[in-house]
């Protein structure tokens, strides 16, 4: 009987830990659930076109491979490069302004993109065609740099102590879940209708999250979740309001973190295992397509979205398990986690070795990837979390854009158009991705004492 009771008592532990999170979000205030709403409309839009954007380019506006993932990496870089300058938005003029200029702009953007074969006739690189869905781009980037620094920033400013740590990795979580169901959404709309029929949809899609912020996300909501902070946060609140923009500038450039070297070297050393996220969009849709046949091949999407439904499901319970684990370690095991099942692509293509990839990879970015986005949100002092997420995404930007430079090279050597997938050699592109991968968790290791010696971003008030 003694030697049965600790065990009990670990397991009765074990799923309170898990469950307590739960139950304390559930509490959390209705605002919480407005943003959520949003985000998970928002997650099937962004997923659901970045996904057919390089084939979109090449087939509806005639550009080669490298020029088709160059133009994806406008788009996916040219967010995070926006988030950097335009952040700080959401400190000024607050969450549910922030979040309805940004669902219009990129609705306005999506438009242009799904007219962008047809307004204007001209195809190829700088023809009428091109220049209409660099446009509809261009409204896309500036609405989304906006809107996930205020998204972020929302969850910090409804959330306490208890519901913080999963109320990011719900948002992180639902909108992979978004990013899911552009795979069972999208094949059967773009087999009838083609591709500008899906973006479509999806135009149809945000239209719905700015309602769902309009109705949902309201001025009473907003003022309720505020009324139910904690007084320590309602002075916090208080304050941001009340700063007035010129001392708020002053205040940034004071706290700005760039300052810290440490705090450098920990954003940017993840920049190789964040070309895996990038790879997802530009180069995993057309190797599905292209090295196999059959069912993988004619339902990329599927496979290419199979990540985002284990993240809705894996995050939420990876966040609860490892609530009070040092957030380090978690760093350096779930990037090697994530980076090392890249390996096995290098062994040719094979469906149980592309799940393999897909399931062991999401294992890893559960493991990191919201405590990052989460630790950055929350070391920002009062007034800077647009500012602060813009900041910690700058690696994100470098990412997009070095890794759409030779993502269409590389699949032009190892898995060309028109080729038979057995003549293609797919085996080495996956295994230099690899490699370029595992740098992350090597980097973390190496560099553990410099980090974890005082590591702590300080803010002067």
């Amino acid at each position: 009987m003694t030697e049965q009771k600790p065990k009990t008592n670990l397991f009765s532990q074990t799923l309170k830990e898990i469950t307590q999170p739960f139950i304390d979000l559930m509490h959390a205030p209705r605002a919480l659930w407005g943003i959520n709403v949003s985000y998970l409309l928002e997650g099937i839009t962004y997923f659901g076109v970045v996904g057919l954007l390089t084939i979109f380019f090449s087939r509806n506006i005639g550009l080669n491979d490298i020029e088709s993932g160059q133009m994806v990496g406008v788009l996916t870089a040219g967010i995070t490069l926006s988030m950097l300058f335009l952040g700080a938005t959401v400190d000024i003029i607050g969450v549910r302004k922030a979040l309805l200029i940004s669902l219009t702009a990129m609705l306005v953007g999506r438009v242009l993109l799904a007219l962008s074969p047809t307004l204007i006739p001209g195809g190829g690189f700088g023809g009428g065609a091109h220049i209409t869905a660099m446009l509809g781009i261009l409204g896309i980037i500036l609405g989304y740099g906006v809107y996930q620094p205020a998204a972020y920033a929302g969850v910090k400013r409804f959330t306490d102590e208890k519901t913080a740590a999963m109320g990011y990795a719900m948002l992180y979580a639902i909108m992979n879940l978004g990013g899911f169901l552009p795979g069972l959404i999208s094949p059967p709309v773009r087999k009838s209708f083609g591709i500008t029929g899906v973006f479509w949809v999806y135009v149809a899609l945000t239209v719905a999250g700015i309602l769902s912020v309009a109705f949902i996300l309201t001025k009473k909501t907003v003022k309720m979740a505020e009324a139910n902070l904690s007084q320590e946060k309602k002075e916090e609140v208080a304050a941001e309001k009340d700063m007035p923009l010129g001392e708020k500038m002053r205040y940034y450039m004071k706290n700005f973190p760039l300052k810290d070297g440490r705090f450098l070297y920990f954003i940017f050393i993840l920049i190789p295992v964040q070309t895996l996220f990038a790879h997802n969009w530009l180069t995993l849709p057309v190797y599905c397509e292209r090295a196999f046949t059959g069912v993988v091949s004619e339902n990329f999407e599927f496979f290419t979205n199979f990540n985002p439904i284990l993240i809705f499901i894996l995050t939420p319970m990876v966040a609860a398990l490892t609530t009070h684990r040092d957030a380090y370690k978690m760093m350096i095991l779930g990037t090697f986690v994530m980076a090392a099942p890249t390996f096995l692509l290098a062994l040719g293509p094979n469906i149980y070795t592309l799940f393999g990839f897909l399931i062991i990879m999401t294992i890893g970015e559960a493991m990191w990837q919201p405590r990052f986005l989460q630790w950055v949100a929350e070391i920002a002092p009062k007034g800077m979390t647009g500012i602060y997420m813009g900041i910690g995404q700058f690696p994100w930007f470098l990412t997009k854009v070095v890794t759409s430079l030779y993502s269409g090279w590389f699949l032009m050597t190892y898995a060309p158009e028109g080729v038979a997938p057995e003549n293609m050699n797919t085996e080495t592109m996956w295994l230099i991705y690899g490699l370029i991968a595992i740098i992350s968790p090597i980097g973390l290791v190496l560099a553990k004492n410099w980090m974890m010696k005082g590591f702590k971003v300080k803010h002067e008030g």
